[in-house]
């Protein structure tokens, strides 16, 4: 009996760490630059068919092909900032609305075209290796992932904390009046924030393909457990969405270990409902 909860509830930690990688970045996103990224899951699934293309035409493994997603999937999040959302900044949310859905739409449609609705995986000499402790069964390839995404997340805290640009993306996250009167410039800092919420979608793209498969709509399945994420850790917060989606992969596992194979989601969003009825604010948020 507490084996098999053990187990159902390392599963939920191992899928939560991925879960955290993209709702960190959608919730980086609205923090700072205000807006609701759609695309956030396509983005994800750029960065698997980057690591697909690696691998399979040069032989690169996922986790070293981190090294190409994050960068370019960085320097995409300026672009779009500043050529696209910097010119729909403003008091009216609705084009930001309706760009970023409509990115996703475009991003989707393209993945299609290109690739065809055919899943395409990666196999890996630590695929289907997992570590044996007691009773419990661990997939190498998951724990890799999850340790990848905790270093990951820790270190865009360390620098949102100690860097002179992370504490510039706090102020303007907090009052971006207040710190254009700083001397803070914010269209840098909007497109350094898009950069890094990008490059961790992708870095979660990478991290799937040793046991996920590739295809278009991948990237819906992952941004839909992002929001959930985002608003029961609090918006704009980067440890309540963290804190979440770890919670989330763990209530998924075991709606699907005890409930039903099709009751992962129900459980996610019974979790959801039961946490904002008891703290409207979120997790990251604070009583008033």
């Amino acid at each position: 009996m507490w084996e098999t909860v053990a187990q159902a509830v390392i599963n939920g930690l191992l899928i939560g760490g991925i879960y955290a990688l993209v709702s960190i970045g959608v919730t980086l996103i609205f923090g700072v630059v205000k807006i609701v990224n759609f695309a956030q899951g396509e983005f994800v699934m750029i960065g698997m068919y980057i690591s697909f293309f690696l691998a399979n035409q040069f032989g690169i493994d996922p986790l070293l092909s981190l090294f190409v997603s994050m960068p370019v999937l960085f320097v995409i999040g300026v672009l779009v900032q500043h050529f696209l959302i910097r010119r729909v900044l403003g008091p009216n949310d609705m084009p930001q609305i309706f760009l970023t859905f409509a990115l996703s739409l475009l991003l989707l449609n393209l993945a299609l075209m290109l690739f065809s609705a055919n899943y395409r995986t990666v196999h890996t000499s630590y695929s289907d290796e997992a570590l044996h402790l007691g009773g419990l069964y661990i997939p190498v390839a998951k724990l890799i992932a999850f340790v990848v995404a905790m270093l990951l997340s820790g270190a865009l805290w360390v620098f949102l904390h100690t860097t002179d640009l992370g504490k510039a993306m706090r102020a303007a996250a907090q009052n971006r009046d207040v710190a254009m009167l700083m001397g803070i410039n914010p269209n840098r800092v909007f497109c350094v924030a898009l950069g890094i919420a990008l490059a961790l979608a992708g870095a979660a793209g990478s991290l799937l393909m040793p046991f996920y498969s590739a295809y278009p709509f991948v990237g819906q399945v992952f941004v839909l457990m992002a929001f959930v994420a985002v608003v029961m850790g609090t918006l704009g917060n980067v440890i309540g969405a963290l804190v979440a989606s770890l919670l989330m992969g763990v209530a998924e596992s075991l709606g699907i270990q005890y409930v039903g194979a099709d009751s992962g989601l129900i459980v996610v969003f019974a979790l959801l409902l039961l946490t904002l009825a008891f703290k409207p604010t979120g997790l990251g948020g604070k009583a008033r």
